[in-house]
């Protein structure tokens, strides 16, 4: 979901895990200390509703588009976990119930304000089903301020069209259909019938499976969904609308996927935005190459237009204010991070917004190149705007917070270009992206199970990365000391912390843009352990210009300044055995040696963008085979047992 006005949509929260902020990875996942929060529940009642599965939504309503009053009955089917005397579930108190059935019987039931119980007698796994009539007017944001936006009339202030729609992320749902309110149930499919004036259209989940003339001055709209949808997901929008239908034809998927667009009738409205929904066919075929085929290949995707500042990625069907490249490829995006994949509390929501958000800024970079580094300078710029916050969430009540711009979706975007940083080869960091969306599809996840699954996939150490930008809070500044001794480049790489009581130290590696004499520009890695390093390049040759921190903009961070120390020397390396340590011969057409090694050391070769190219170990008197290496200067670095690094400046002839 976002808004482009004020960057990000305002959004609430529901069903959560919180905790303290301390400890581990491990102990944050730990069941001590965990604290399931609702709304409008007590602890004691989600327990109650935890009781029992529901697996299929059926909703047949009667709506207008211009009022919220709605009347008709909603079905839950569900299956008992444990033997079941009543199922609890919520309806807003000022949706009247005029009947409620148990498996095709009328039962009598009891309600408090909001939530409903209704005898079901069903043993464990046993199915059974409850019907709920009803009618009413759904809350404001003024009869109920922690939610009210569940059901919304409304007129487009750009186009006068009249609107009535749903946004239920991620309170709102029962305050326009009875409901269980949890992120780990999702039901295994939906239907949803809507009954509205002829002049009106009403858009919902999955495909469209018959428009019923009634004879009466209405019809009605049959929707069904045949694939699992979390409750805040299911959706309504009702206005005078026209069709307007494109296909896109992503990979992995059979047949061309049907794009089915609801646009306000105003003459003027399909042809201003007809360019941008064209190009939804272009991201959602760019998407299914980077996170795996889309999910919902066999129904279709598609907009609902209503007057709101951005998007509500509403399953299979968006519903949308205007169109604008970014917030298209973020609400699609959602299909596969939100959708496809739920963020198993809304603690952490990062797997839906930071990963939609961040899908932004692969769509330019794949489709506007060139404009994906001001995106993500511009992300970066908004995260340091203040010192402190995570993107996890503590309090997963506090709705401004969930889903905070700065946090939730820029730190969010700008710490999976980090991790992509990290895994320093896209074909695996989009590997492991789709693995992850095969293994929870259709499921949800939570953050600690992302960053397990990577790690595992990537063969890579995620907990310090996760400590720091993930539970953590601020981001570094980096500060670079330089000399030149000879031909020898020494550095000195240091940081500081804006948020140092809570996370002192930043460890992702960092690169730096070095210029050489009569030489092509070098970015060279460098990984950080602590808050100062010391480097030493030997054979470096003359250093030309400047020293550019950062230079594909892959880390949230200040720049601290780049400056020459002339009192910087050897006598400070921590490192001095390596420091002694030479490649022979270099340059080298074939095999290189390591004078002076006397334990085996991991070695890696970057090429002048940084980039790893080469990878392994060598013992001494060992050789390494660069055959495999186009000519030209390269950066090794290698790491001994205890971590000290050795990097050289390698030049590769044919």
């Amino acid at each position: 979901m976002k808004n482009l006005l004020l960057l990000f949509l305002f959004l609430s929260s529901f069903t959560a895990f919180s905790q303290e902020n301390t400890g581990s990875c491990a102990a944050r996942k730990s069941a001590k200390g965990w604290q399931t929060k609702s709304a409008s529940l007590s602890v004691a009642e989600i327990a109650e509703t935890e009781k029992y599965d529901v697996h299929f939504y059926n909703l047949d309503l009667t709506m207008n588009n211009i009022s919220t009053y709605l009347g008709g009955s909603v079905e839950l089917h569900a299956k008992a976990k444990v033997d079941l005397d009543s199922a609890l579930f919520e309806l807003f108190e000022t949706l009247l119930i005029s009947e409620v059935k148990v498996n095709g019987s009328v039962v009598n039931y009891n309600r408090v304000s909001n939530k409903v119980r209704v005898p079901v007698n069903a043993q464990a796994l046993t199915n059974f089903v409850i019907k709920v009539t009803y009618a009413g007017n759904p809350p404001t944001a003024q009869t109920n301020p922690l939610g009210g936006s569940g059901l919304t009339a409304g007129s487009s202030p750009s186009w006068g069209n009249k609107v009535v729609w749903s946004l239920s992320e991620p309170f709102s749902a029962y305050e326009w259909f009875a409901v269980k309110q949890s992120l780990t149930d999702k039901a295994d499919s939906c239907a949803v019938a809507i009954t509205v004036p002829d002049s009106c259209k009403a858009g919902s989940n999955g495909i469209l499976e018959q428009v019923v003339p009634l004879g009466n001055g209405f019809t009605r709209y049959e929707w069904k969904h045949r694939h699992p949808i979390d409750y805040y997901l299911i959706s309504v929008a009702v206005a005078k609308y026209v069709e307007y239908n494109t296909y896109a034809n992503p990979q992995g998927s059979a047949t061309p996927v049907l794009i089915q667009n609801y646009i306000y009738d105003n003459p003027g409205t399909l042809p201003n935005f007809i360019d941008e929904i064209n190009e939804t066919a272009d991201f959602m075929e760019l998407f299914a190459t980077q996170f795996g085929p889309y999910p919902f290949a066999d129904e279709k995707y598609g907009h609902c237009m209503a007057p709101i500042g951005g998007g509500m990625e509403h399953q299979t069907m968006t519903t949308q204010g205007f169109f604008e490249k970014t917030l298209t490829a973020h609400e699609l995006a959602h299909q596969w991070w939100g959708n496809h994949v739920t963020c198993a509390s809304w603690c952490d929501i990062w797997l839906n917004e930071g990963f939609a958000s961040y899908s932004e800024y692969l769509m330019l970079a794949a489709l506007y190149n060139g404009q994906q580094a001001n995106h993500m300078t511009q992300v970066h710029q908004s995260v340091m705007q203040q010192p402190g916050g995570s993107v996890w969430v503590l309090d997963s009540l506090n709705e401004a917070r969930i889903f905070s711009g700065r946090l939730t979706y820029d730190k969010g975007a700008g710490i999976i270009h980090t991790l992509r940083y990290i895994i320093q080869n896209d074909s695996l960091f989009f590997s492991a992206l789709q693995d992850f969306q095969t293994t929870y599809a259709h499921s949800t996840a939570t953050g600690l199970d992302f960053k397990n699954h990577v790690a595992n996939y990537c063969n890579i150490d995620l907990d310090a990365f996760f400590e720091q930008w993930y539970f953590g809070e601020g981001f570094p500044t980096y500060e670079v000391r330089y000399n030149q001794v000879g031909t020898d480049l020494l550095l000195e790489i240091s940081h500081t912390a804006s948020m140092p009581n809570i996370t002192p130290t930043f460890t992702n590696p960092i690169s730096l843009r070095l210029f050489r004499q009569g030489q092509a520009d070098t970015i060279v890695r460098f990984d950080i352990t602590s808050n100062t390093e010391l480097f030493t390049l030997t054979n470096f040759g003359t250093l030309s210009g400047t020293i550019g921190l950062d230079p594909g903009n892959w880390v949230i961070n200040g720049n601290g300044g780049v400056s020459m120390d002339a009192t910087l020397g050897f006598s400070d390396q921590p490192n001095n055995q390596t420091a002694q340590l030479e490649v022979y011969p270099n340059p080298s057409t074939d095999f290189i040696s390591i004078k002076g090694q006397t334990e085996t050391l991991a070695f890696t070769f970057y090429d002048a963008n940084g980039k790893t190219v080469q990878t392994g170990t060598i013992d001494p008197n060992g050789l390494i085979d660069v055959r495999a290496l186009k000519s030209g200067a390269y950066i090794l670095k290698c790491v001994s047992a205890n971590q000290q690094q050795y990097i050289r400046l390698v030049t590769i002839k044919e």
